[in-house]
This record gives C-alpha cells, sequence and structure tokens, in this order.
C-alpha cells in the first residue's frame, strides 16, 4: 500500500510537471505539426505511467485520464481545436480539463437537489453489492455477471461524479455533466452516444471521426464519406480499449485468446444497431461484455 501510494504520488507530480510544460512552452509554438512534435515527449510519458502501479484501479484510472483523453486532448490542442481551445485563464484550470475528462459549462442552469440525491442512491447500492460478494458461491452464474454489470457502472459513475464536484469546487466554475442518466437509455446507440461518458465520443468526433470524413469527402460524396469517418473512429477507439487492457493484464495473468474476438463482436454488435442518419451516436466502442468477463476474473 506504501509503494502504491508513492506511485501515485509520483505519477501525478509528473503529470502536472509535464501539464504546465504545454501551458507555457508549445502555445509559443506553431500550431500543427511543430507544436505537436514539442507534445511528442509529454505524449509518451503519459503512455508509460500508468505502468507504474501493480493496482488494477490505479493503472487503468491512469491510463483513462491520461493515456486515453489527456494525450487525444494534447493531440487537438497543438492543432488548435478541442477542449482546451481557447487557452483556459489559468493554469490550474487548464491542468484540470486536460487530466479529467470535464469540460466548462457554456450556460450554467440551476442547480437542483435531485443529482445529490441520485449519487447519494448510486453509492447505498454500490455498498450492497460490496457486500453481495461475500455469498458469490450461493449466486447464481447470470446473476453474478448482472452484479459485475452494476459494479462496473456505479463505480465509474461514482469516481467520474466525485471527481466532477471537486474539481468544480476547486475551480469555482460549472462543469458540463459527464452522462445523461445512462439508465434511461431506449438502445445501445443512445446509451454509448448520447448518455454515457459524454467526454469520449466529444474527444472523438472532432479528434477522429471529423477529420477523417473531411479527407473522404475529396474523393466522394459526403453521404458515403462519413463510413471511412465511423470507421475510423471504431478503428482508433478499439485500439484504445485494447491498451486499456493491456494495462489490465500486464503483469496479472496471461491474456485470453479470445479476448479480440469479443471486442471485435461487440463492435460489430454495436455497429448493426446503428442508424447511419445518427452517426454522431456511434464513435464509441465499449466492449462492456469484455470487460465484465476480465473483471470477474480477476475477482475469483
Amino acid at each position: 500500500m506504501d509503494e502504491e501510494l508513492k506511485s501515485l504520488i509520483k505519477v501525478w507530480i509528473s503529470a502536472i510537471i509535464s501539464i504546465s510544460y504545454c501551458y507555457y512552452i508549445p502555445p509559443r509554438i506553431k500550431s500543427g505539426v511543430p507544436r505537436l512534435c514539442s507534445l511528442c515527449p509529454v505524449l509518451a510519458l503519459f503512455l508509460v505511467l500508468p505502468l507504474c502501479f501493480s493496482s488494477v484501479h490505479l493503472s487503468l484510472i491512469t491510463a483513462f485520464f491520461l493515456t486515453w483523453l489527456a494525450n487525444f486532448k494534447l493531440i487537438l490542442f497543438s492543432f488548435d481545436k478541442g477542449p482546451l481551445i481557447p487557452l483556459p485563464p489559468s493554469l490550474s484550470r487548464f491542468i484540470c480539463f486536460t487530466c479529467f475528462p470535464i469540460k466548462a459549462q457554456q450556460n450554467p442552469k440551476s442547480q437542483n437537489h435531485m443529482p445529490k440525491l441520485v449519487f447519494a442512491i448510486k453509492v447505498a447500492i454500490f455498498g450492497v453489492l460490496l457486500h453481495l460478494y461475500g455469498y458469490r458461491k450461493n449466486l447464481s452464474p447470470a446473476l453474478l455477471l448482472a452484479l459485475y454489470f452494476v459494479h462496473l457502472y456505479l463505480e465509474i459513475e461514482i469516481i467520474l461524479s466525485f471527481i466532477k464536484n471537486v474539481v468544480c469546487i476547486f475551480l469555482g466554475c460549472d462543469l458540463e455533466p459527464q452522462s445523461n442518466k445512462p439508465y434511461l437509455a431506449t438502445s445501445l446507440q443512445d446509451f454509448w452516444g448520447r448518455r454515457w461518458n459524454l467526454m469520449v465520443p466529444a474527444i472523438l468526433r472532432p479528434a477522429v471521426y471529423a477529420p477523417m470524413r473531411r479527407v473522404s469527402e475529396r474523393r466522394m460524396s459526403s453521404a458515403w464519406a462519413l463510413f471511412p469517418g465511423i470507421l475510423a473512429a471504431f478503428i482508433v477507439s478499439g485500439l484504445v480499449h485494447e491498451l486499456l487492457f493491456f494495462y489490465l493484464t500486464l503483469g496479472r495473468e496471461e491474456e485470453d485468446d479470445g479476448d479480440t474476438a469479443v471486442a471485435a463482436e461487440s463492435g460489430c454488435v454495436e455497429a448493426a444497431h446503428c442508424r447511419v442518419r445518427d452517426c454522431d451516436g456511434w464513435v464509441v466502442i465499449y466492449t462492456s461484455a469484455y470487460k465484465e468477463r476480465r473483471d470477474r476474473e480477476i475477482h475469483q
């Protein structure tokens, strides 16, 4: 535990120093490839930092915040795009907007007490789930799989909500919601694209989908150009998830040969349920079935 705490401190001190460099030096460099080259050492460092942990949770959280979101935001930043443009007025805001899945709210709305109540209910349900794990041997496999799914959903929701509230108090500004009542989703498309973890599609859309679609429109009609953009978003999202799975399994247990097949199958199922005219809703793949299975293997 002491070693993990030391690693946590070292990793985030390194991240803060690196992002401070990104705030002061690259903005003075011409946008485009020159600025991207100046950010390459930081991008490479963020790929390595999750390997400093032996804890699955710390490794995955760091990988999600730094390797995925921060790297993609910095790549967009190098081309004067993304949530870091215009440059935040203070270093503290730049660090928070780079590291965490948050975005400043453009038109702040009056807050009500329902989100706090919903958060308290989620925490209570999560506590009950942890208690049920003590009776795991008496539960059916189907029920246990459902519990793992709810566990993953609640754990991510609680972590993201906690970070959002802490950052909101620290910065003194209103932030965009990170999800839009995902439990009310009417389809997989609605869940992944419009309700769950909204920061991920908000990053993939300008970073992958839009550029690929613009390039494709030079050789085909705009109606057909969306397909290469969608395919590119699927591929990039799949590669990033494979990287997360690499951090999850490295040095812990051998990776199963069927993992890639499960990921591909999940992506195909999601694609089959999505409509072409609503392309914004399916720029993200999240292979929940795979992750549930991997999480179950780790807990056993």
